[in-house]
C-alpha cells in the first residue's frame, strides 16, 4: 500500500486546480502528459477485465455483461487456482512497467487499487481456504439458486437467455464433485467447518424446493412458469422439457449428493471450535482477512480495543433514550421490552412490511437533493427475500445493471410478518442497504464510464460497507429518526457494527466461543436469541468481513469532521458526498489521499 505525504497531496491538488482553468497551449509537455490518461495503462486494465469476466462469468452476469451467461467454470480445481495465480502475477508484472509518478491523478488511483487487488489475489492463493468451498452463508449452491430462480441477476427475456441457463446448469455437477473432493481433503488436513455451520448448510442443500420429484415444484422451474408470451409454441415446449430434464437429472442429483455427503460424512467430523484460528494455517487466514476487509494495517488486538470503546460510547447513548421514554429498568430489560411488546409488531403480511420501507423512502426523498448533487439513474425496487434462503438471509442489496435493464433490489427476509418489529431499526436499515447507502454508491460507481471496469464493478469492503454505515448516521439530516424508538433502532444497528469488532476478533483470534459471542450480542443489542445466533454464525463463516463496516465508517466520519474544521463556511456536505462517491470504491488510505487533495482544492 502506497502513501503520499500531506505536502505532496496538497501540492498535487493545487496544481490540478490551476490546470482546470488553463488551455493546453499554456501547459508544458509534462503538464499535458500528467493530465492525460495513459492509454497503455487503460488498455492493460481493459485486457485484465476481459479475462477476469471469462474467469468469473457469474460476476460478469451480475455486472450486466451477458456474453458468458451460459458458462459455469469449475473454480474448485487446482488447475483453476494455477490459472488465477498466473493471471494475477502476469498483470501485476505488466503494471509495474508503468512509471506511477508520471500518471495523472485518476490513473494513480487506478494504479494503486489495481496493485492492491493483484497482490491480494496472489496472497489469497497461498492460503488453504480452497478446502472450505462453501458454507451456510456463501457458495455456489446458494448463488446458483439466486440466479436460476428467474428473479435474480440471470436474465430470462429471450430464447437465447433460456438456453444460456441450460448451459450454465451443465457445469454444476462437476463443481459439486470437486467441492466434495476439496471438503474431503480438508477433513484429512484438519481444515474443516464448525459443526454449527454444517448444521445450517444441510437444510439448504435438501430444501423442499431444491430436492424435488416433481420438477414444476422446483425453485429452478420459476423461469418456465414465467415464459414470455411472445415465445413460439415450439420454443416453449422445447424449453419446458429441457428445464424439467435439467432439474431432475442434473440439479437434484448434485444437491442430493452434496447434502448426503455433508450429513453423513462431513458433519460427524466437523469441529466444535468456532474461530478460524483453530484450523491449520488459520492464523494466517485471519491476518489476511483482517488486512483485506479493513484495507488497513490494524491488528486484531487494535480492532478489539476500538470495538470495546465504541460499545461503551453507544451504550451510553442508549441509556439516554431509555431515560427519555421513561422506561424503568436496566438496558437488557429495555431490550426485552423492545423485542416483546406487541405494539412494536403491527404487521400482518409481508406486503405491509415492504410498504413500510417504501414509506421511509418517500419521507426522506425531499432532503436527499440537499445532500447529494448526483443521484443514480439505475432503477430501484424493494422485494421480499426468496423463501428458499430467507431463514439464513439478512436484509441485503443486489446491484442493478449499468444499462438500467435490471434494477437495484433491496431484499428483506420476512419469514413471519407478525414478528417483524418496527424497533428493529427499519429507517437505518433502509439508509444502509438501499438509499443513499448501497444503491447510491454502487449505482453511481457502475454508471461512471470514465472509470476502468475493474473499478466500476469492483469494491473494497471497508469503503462499501463503511459508506453504507455512515449513511445510517444521516437519518436526522434526512428527516428521519424523529421517533425515539427509531433512534434506538439506529443505535442498535450501529451497536451491531461495534460489537462485531469485539466478537469477530474474539472468535478468530482470542478463542471466544460461539456461545460466549452470542451472549455478548444479547447483552449489548436489542435482538432475539435466534437473530444473535444467525449473526455470530455469519461471522464464523466469513472471518473479518464484519470488521469493514465500523472501520470504514469511522474513517469517513473522521474525514468529514476534518474537512468541516479545515474549510469552515466553504465546506458543503453535498460536495463532500459527491467527491467521496465520484471515483468509486478504493482502499481507505487511497481514499484519504484523494479526499485530502479535494479539500485542498476547496480553499
Amino acid at each position: 500500500m502506497r502513501y503520499f505525504t500531506q505536502a505532496a497531496v496538497v501540492a498535487a491538488a493545487l496544481w490540478l486546480t490551476g490546470c482546470q482553468s488553463g488551455s493546453t497551449a499554456d501547459k508544458t509537455q509534462a503538464e499535458v502528459s500528467a493530465t492525460t490518461s495513459d492509454k497503455g495503462l487503460n488498455d492493460l486494465f481493459d485486457r485484465y477485465w476481459e479475462k477476469n469476466s471469462q474467469l468469473f462469468p457469474l460476476d460478469a452476469t451480475a455486472y450486466g455483461d451477458n456474453r458468458y451467461n451460459n458458462q459455469l467454470p469449475n473454480n474448485q480445481t487446482r488447475a483453476f487456482r494455477d490459472t488465477l495465480r498466473s493471471f494475477y502475477q502476469s498483470y501485476l508484472t505488466q503494471l509495474q512497467k508503468f512509471d506511477r509518478e508520471k500518471l495523472n491523478a485518476n490513473d494513480k488511483i487506478s494504479y494503486d487499487i489495481f496493485q492492491y487487488e493483484m497482490n491480494h489475489g496472489l496472497a489469497g492463493l497461498k492460503l488453504n481456504t480452497w478446502m472450505l468451498p462453501a458454507n451456510q452463508f456463501y457458495g455456489l449452491p446458494i448463488t446458483l439458486g439466486q440466479y436460476g430462480s428467474g428473479q435474480g441477476n440471470q436474465p430470462f427475456k429471450t430464447v437465447k437467455d433460456y438456453d444460456n441457463w441450460l448451459g450454465r446448469v451443465n457445469g454444476f455437477t462437476a463443481w459439486t464433485d470437486s467441492a466434495i473432493a476439496n471438503f474431503r481433503t480438508g477433513l484429512k488436513a484438519g481444515v474443516v467447518l464448525p459443526k454449527a455451520l454444517v448444521v445450517r448448510m444441510i437444510p439448504q442443500l435438501t430444501a423442499k424446493d431444491i430436492v424435488v420429484t416433481d420438477p414444476t415444484k422446483s425453485l429452478y422451474y420459476g423461469p418456465i412458469a414465467r415464459l414470455p408470451k411472445d415465445f413460439s409454441d415450439a420454443d416453449k415446449a422445447r424449453l419446458t422439457d429441457a428445464y424439467k430434464k435439467a432439474i431432475l437429472t442434473e440439479l437434484v442429483p448434485a444437491y442430493q449428493k452434496m447434502g448426503a455427503f455433508m450429513k453423513t460424512e462431513y458433519l460427524p467430523k466437523s469441529r466444535p471450535t468456532s474461530g478460524i484460528d483453530a484450523i491449520p494455517g488459520g492464523k494466517d487466514i485471519y491476518a489476511f482477512d483482517v488486512k483485506y476487509e479493513t484495507t488497513t494495517d490494524k491488528t486484531p488486538a487494535e480492532i478489539y480495543q476500538i470495538g470495546q470503546a465504541e460499545v461503551a460510547r453507544i451504550r451510553a447513548e442508549m441509556e439516554k433514550i431509555k431515560a427519555e421514554v421513561g422506561f424503568k429498568g436496566d438496558l437488557p430489560a429495555f431490550f426485552k421490552y423492545l423485542n416483546t411488546d406487541p405494539k412494536f409488531r403491527p404487521f400482518k403480511t409481508p406486503k405491509q412490511v415492504l410498504a413500510a420501507f417504501e414509506n421511509i423512502h418517500q419521507r426522506m426523498l425531499p432532503n436527499l437533493k440537499t445532500m447529494f448533487g448526483r443521484v443514480p439513474k439505475t432503477p430501484f425496487e424493494i422485494r421480499e427475500t426468496e423463501k428458499f434462503r430467507e431463514a439464513s438471509a439478512s436484509a441485503e442489496y443486489n446491484q442493478g445493471s449499468p444499462d438500467g435493464s435490471r434494477p437495484g433490489i433491496f431484499y428483506v427476509p420476512i419469514p413471519d410478518a407478525t414478528k417483524f418489529a418496527t424497533t428493529s431499526g427499519m429507517e437505518s436499515l433502509f439508509l444502509h442497504e438501499a438509499i443513499p447507502g448501497h444503491h447510491y454508491q454502487i449505482s453511481l460507481q457502475q454508471e461512471n464510464t470514465s472509470l476502468p471496469k475493474f473499478r466500476r464493478f469492483g469494491g473494497q469492503n471497508a469503503y462499501v460497507e463503511g459508506w453504507a454505515l455512515y449513511c445510517e448516521s444521516l437519518g436526522s439530516e434526512l428527516g428521519l429518526y424523529k421517533d425515539p424508538y427509531q433512534r434506538m433502532g439506529a443505535l442498535g444497528d450501529e451497536m451491531l457494527r461495534a460489537v462485531r469488532l469485539v466478537v469477530d476478533t474474539g472468535l478468530h483470534s482470542r478463542q471466544l466461543s460461539r456461545e460466549e459471542a452470542i451472549a455478548y450480542l444479547l447483552n449489548n443489542l436489542s435482538t432475539t436469541p435466534d437473530e444473535a445466533t444467525s449473526a455470530i454464525e455469519r461471522y464464523m463463516a466469513i472471518p473479518g468481513q464484519a470488521l469493514g463496516y465500523k472501520i470504514g465508517q469511522l474513517k469517513i466520519r473522521e474525514l468529514r469532521a476534518k474537512y468541516e474544521q479545515q474549510l469552515g463556511s466553504k465546506f458543503k456536505l453535498s460536495n463532500f458526498h459527491d467527491e467521496l462517491l465520484k471515483d468509486g470504491s478504493m482502499p481507505l488510505a487511497v481514499l484519504e489521499k484523494k479526499m485530502d487533495a479535494w479539500a485542498a482544492s476547496q480553499k
